[in-house]
């Protein structure tokens, strides 16, 4: 459902995107005016960044080689954070270039075509609402009852929170563009299209900055899921299996590697070991369905050998704490 609703929304935004952009380097052609132009470079940059996303998301679902022997999920977050710095450079930067040089040179919008850039604004704002609205939709299938912050800051498909915040952004910029573009018509002084082009070059350096945080986080590995990690402990214990310690890391968006020290009893034999085993992997999958590699560690819980088992050892002493278990 994720990755589907994803591509959709994706899929939206590019068809909406370069659209819009073809539009706005008409009126800007017409008009020279630098809100304009700075929204067509952002309409630019965002279907840029949309083919990127689609790229990275093919790409994901090669199959592990020797070489990645867990395959190439995380190409969709090395593609989302290409997408943030796309967004800062060409978007945010080029505008506020564009804002300082409109700045030192200023000039009214003038001419016959001088409605052009309203009506192609308002077009946009029409066709950017309609594109929100699919992100919406598609996020609130995976969203659930977290905020919207939340779900940008802990969802671990990026492509949803990339276009939502792209649109958002995409919208409030094309207010801000608007806005200068207004009330350069009304004044005659062109310092306002200026001012117009350099909100949307901040606008678009704040969203760039949130992105390229949030798809760090996913570069660096996330665990699961507090509400993930609760049901993949539960479904090893409920099969009288004690957990001793559990580490979970994504391996992208829709796969997730477990490792975990699980008890067994003293007595147990190697048969009974593997079949507990074998037992707590199908709990596990059962109740988490990303859950795709799963590597166990049978061990004595502390309780049962007075002490000195290890709980949780801090790495590169798990090995020797093992052992003398």
């Amino acid at each position: 459902m994720a990755a589907t609703g994803g591509t959709k929304a994706i899929v939206a935004a590019l068809a909406a995107n370069l659209t819009i952009a073809v539009l706005k380097f008409v009126a800007y052609i017409l008009t020279l005016s630098s809100s304009m132009l700075a929204e067509a470079i952002h309409s630019l940059a965002d279907s840029g960044n949309q083919i990127l996303l689609l790229v990275g998301g093919n790409r994901a679902k090669r199959a592990a080689s020797p070489e990645h022997p867990f395959g190439y999920g995380r190409e969709r977050y090395i593609y989302a954070f290409i997408v943030s710095i796309v967004l800062f450079s060409v978007g945010g930067l080029f505008a506020l270039y564009e804002a300082w040089e409109k700045l030192q040179h200023p000039h009214a919008i003038e001419g016959a075509f001088w409605w052009v850039p309203l009506a192609v604004l308002v077009g946009a704002i029409i066709a950017e609402s309609f594109s929100f609205r699919t992100a919406i939709i598609e996020s609130n299938h995976v969203r659930g009852k977290q905020t919207w912050v939340s779900f940008v800051r802990t969802a671990k498909q990026p492509e949803l929170p990339v276009i939502l915040l792209e649109d958002l952004g995409a919208l409030v910029g094309l207010i801000f563009a608007l806005f200068g573009v207004g009330l350069t018509l009304l004044t005659g002084n062109g310092v306002w299209d200026a001012i117009g082009t350099g909100m949307i070059g901040i606008l678009l350096v704040l969203i760039a900055v949130v992105l390229a945080l949030e798809t760090k986080s996913l570069l660096l590995g996330e665990s699961a899921s507090k509400d993930d990690s609760d049901k993949i402990h539960r479904a090893i214990e409920s099969g009288g299996t004690r957990v001793i310690h559990l580490k979970t890391l994504h391996l992208g968006p829709e796969e997730l590697l477990v490792a975990a020290k699980i008890s067994v009893g003293a007595a147990d034999a190697g048969r009974d070991i593997a079949a507990a085993i074998d037992g707590a992997e199908e709990r596990i999958r059962a109740a988490v369905p990303i859950a795709r590699v799963i590597y166990l560690e049978p061990d004595l819980h502390r309780a049962d050998t007075g002490g000195t088992a290890p709980s949780e050892a801090p790495a590169g002493k798990a090995g020797e704490q093992d052992a003398k278990a």
